[in-house]
């Protein structure tokens, strides 16, 4: 027994020694983690093993004194690891508990950047422990990993962490010879699961395989075993952490299956909406002799692309109680793809174009989409990227004759694959609204309507995601008819944009991308109203404003989303509402604000951006008067040494024709690009 339980002790230590810094189980300190000073504490369990933000005490359970001190406040618990350096890919395991309700989130926290990208975040509470794995993409830079925990105000409620493992590799990884299994979870079924083998424990089953990574009974591998199974399709699930991070290459792994017949193994990728794509099978075709391999430990290798988040899901279906016993180990990836041959990842952006310096790779055999501009005024709208742009028109006055099919043909698109397509679009006079745009895709010489404009959009921008599959390749075409010049008006396309994948996952993605952007769909992203140096609030609106002929009529988003507004109907010539930015850190390089604001009614006043820094505003901006019916782009580039916040200030003019909207904020390290369109009021609706 002795070289059995030497060979385990040398597993464990393998394994601990595998750990990077920034690891910490807790056990008597907090390895070099960090309270925010700024933020309530982190606690270590007074008999160790966990560190925990718990919410504040209530009225009713503290003394007299702070029932007088009034509603308590929202716990937030920052807690800071050391500075980490690791050139490589690794993976971030952490076992938490959420008891009650509160959240927890996982960020990464860059020298020079104001905001944290985030990793990772739940909301969901449990009655034990739970594990969730990130990937950490390699990096040139130290960086810090912050812990954001957030108990609910109810009572007990409480966010601890139990571990923190930061292993080198992907999260995908797993040999499976740690009680965590690597985020590795059973998908349960009453009858079939998936269940740890090795560990000394087959002493009674002597059919158990060895393990494959140590080629003894002591290492550990998952197993499946249908006798148990009692209907005709009993299914047992494997799955994997959801990868965080875009990610394309060689998926490996090893296994052995008992018995040729009476069971399916295959390999998923499963998307966050649950939608699978099978990656291999096991079968025949796959091996040249079924009698050299039942049995044995036979190596996969199979290419997984992953530009969104996926779960690798190892899926067994047993049709009889003899279908035998499938195990599973040493699961890898590598970034490099399993075969020499294989196309590398298709990039959607081709397909991307904001029309600002041309037709992009959109090709039509007749001029019948031109290209034009409209100068901010108060007649017309603009483009959509930035207000004072280009965008693409098909209308009946500029064209040749009263009837005509405008086609605007795009990229090829490779087959077998899924895509969403972005674009905005804005109607203007069509009577029938049933031809004036749809979008088809093209494969061959055929056509296939993916998508068509049922609503008129009254003169906005209005955003449409299209998601649809490609058998082969093929185009996108955008098509506007005009059957008769009494029917038809203007249509018009901006900002066409492509990716992989499903919109509501690309969407998803999209938030997580930007730590730094609010678009005000749902609610204020973290900002907040200075109640005590202006005299009203800003106000979330969805649609127009209720003053005529002032403020948008739309977000600038989605034409259909929330923006944030100063009504100016109910205060006086001179009042002022002021929004504020959370606290942003300092940094020696220079920050990137944008943002879009829609200033447009007779009587309009001042729109005004300041650094806040110790109570004390500086200037960065400033707009005053009418400016335009579109919402139009600004750019500020500011630096700030110090803790700050932005703080974006409406004042009201003489009317109440004076509303002023902001949407769309961003605010990114590093200087603004080079290549901005600074808006020159028009005092027409003129075309270019």
């Amino acid at each position: 027994m002795l070289p059995f339980y030497l060979l385990t002790l040398a597993a464990t230590i393998q394994a601990q020694n595998q750990l990077l810094p920034g690891s910490c189980n807790f056990e008597s300190n907090i390895c070099g983690y960090t309270s925010d000073a700024d933020f309530t504490s982190w606690t270590l369990h007074k008999d160790g093993r966990f560190v925990a933000v718990d919410a504040p005490l209530t009225s009713d359970q503290g003394d007299e004194k702070s029932a007088q001190a009034g509603p308590q406040r929202e716990a937030t618990g920052i807690l800071l690891s050391p500075a980490l350096e690791q050139s490589e890919w690794s993976c971030l395991r952490l076992v938490y508990q959420i008891l009650g309700s509160g959240s927890l989130e996982v960020l990464q926290r860059m020298e020079g950047k104001s905001f944290d990208r985030p990793l990772w975040s739940s909301q969901e509470p449990s009655d034990s422990w739970v594990i969730s794995s990130m990937d950490l993409q390699n990096n040139t830079e130290p960086y810090r990993v912050v812990i954001e925990g957030k108990p609910g105000r109810s009572s007990g409620s409480s966010v601890a962490v139990f571990e923190i493992h930061i292993s080198p590799g992907y999260c995908l990884d797993c040999d499976f010879e740690e009680s965590h299994l690597c985020g590795y979870s059973n998908q349960w079924n009453a009858n079939v699961n998936w269940y740890v083998g090795g560990g000394g424990g087959q002493l009674l089953h002597n059919n158990m395989p060895d393990d494959h990574t140590f080629n003894n009974r002591t290492g550990h591998f998952m197993y499946v075993d249908s006798v148990y199974a009692k209907t005709f399709k009993e299914v047992a699930r494997l799955v994997s952490p959801m990868t965080s991070v875009p990610m394309s290459g060689c998926l490996s792994f090893q296994y052995q299956r008992s018995e040729e017949r009476g069971n399916l193994f295959s390999v998923f990728a499963r998307d966050r909406l649950g939608q699978y794509q099978e990656l291999w099978r096991a079968g025949p075709e796959n091996q040249s002799d079924w009698a050299t391999v039942l049995g044995e430990w036979v190596p996969v290798q199979v290419d997984l692309k992953a530009p969104y988040s996926v779960q690798a899901v190892f899926e067994v279906a047993f049709s009889n109680p003899r279908g035998g016993r499938v195990a599973v180990d040493d699961i890898s990836f590598s970034s490099e793809f399993c075969s020499k041959d294989t196309e590398p990842t298709f990039d959607p952006s081709i397909a991307n174009c904001d029309f600002e310096s041309g037709f992009c790779h959109y090709t039509q055999d007749q001029v019948m989409w031109r290209r034009v501009s409209v100068k901010p005024n108060i007649f017309r709208n603009g483009d959509h990227t930035t207000g004072a742009g280009s965008f693409l028109m098909a209308h009946s006055q500029v064209s040749p004759r009263s009837g005509y099919v405008s086609q605007l043909v795009g990229p090829t698109l490779p087959g077998n694959m899924k895509y969403c397509l972005r674009f905005f679009f804005s109607l203007r006079g069509f009577n029938q609204t049933d031809q004036a745009l749809a979008v088809y895709l093209q494969q061959n010489s055929t056509q296939e309507k993916i998508w068509t404009q049922g609503e008129k959009s009254r003169g906005i921008w209005v955003a449409t995601d299209v998601t649809f599959q490609t058998s082969q390749p093929a185009k996108v075409v955008f098509v506007s008819i005009c059957r008769n010049l009494w029917d038809c008006g203007s249509v018009a396309v901006d900002d066409i944009s492509m990716s992989l994948g499903d919109c509501e996952l690309t969407a998803a993605a999209l938030s997580l991308s930007l730590p730094g952007h609010c678009d005000f769909e749902a609610g204020l992203c973290g900002y907040s109203q200075d109640a005590l140096n202006d005299a009203a609030d800003w106000e979330w609106r969805r649609g127009p404003t209720p003053t005529s002929y002032t403020g948008p009529r739309g977000d600038h988003t989605t034409g259909l989303g929330y923006y944030l507004h100063m009504e100016a109907s109910p205060m006086l010539p001179g009042q002022n509402v002021r929004l504020l930015s959370r606290p942003l850190r300092g940094s020696r390089g220079r920050q990137c604000l944008r943002f879009y604001y829609h200033m447009y009614g007779s009587g309009t006043g001042q729109l005004r951006v300041h650094l806040d820094k110790d109570g004390e505003d500086v200037l960065l901006w400033q707009q005053g008067g009418e400016q335009s019916v579109a919402w139009l782009r600004a750019t500020v580039e500011y630096q700030s040494d110090s803790q700050h916040q932005i703080v974006f200030e409406a004042t009201r003019g003489s009317s109440v024709r004076s509303d002023i909207a902001i949407d769309d904020i961003t605010l990114d390290g590093g200087p603004c690009p080079a290549t901005e369109i600074n808006p020159a009021v028009g005092t027409s609706n003129e075309i270019e």
